[in-house]
């Protein structure tokens, strides 16, 4: 029997852990840390909202009700990518 994947992407993005300093993110079988210092949006968003990630296009990871997206390349490469907030 031959399992397939019909009309679903099986790219994945998850939430693996929030906590006072950041949140933990799980994508494609990398973890990054996202520390408040540097993305404060997560920061006193609601739970509910931080763990609805998604991932398009397999490096645009995207936060509908908090308007936030990332590039995976963003957060690999920060020296490249310095993500700046005001």
């Amino acid at each position: 029997m031959k399992l397939e994947t019909i009309g679903k992407s099986t790219l994945k993005a998850e939430v693996l852990s929030i906590d006072i300093h950041g949140i933990w993110l799980f994508v494609e079988g990398k973890e990054y840390f996202l520390p408040y210092e540097e993305f404060p949006w997560f920061k006193d968003a609601k739970i509910r909202d931080v763990l609805d990630v998604q991932l398009l296009h397999g490096f645009h990871l995207h936060w509908h009700a908090l308007d936030v997206d990332l590039d995976i390349n963003s957060l690999e490469n920060k020296i490249e990518y310095p993500l700046i907030y005001k």
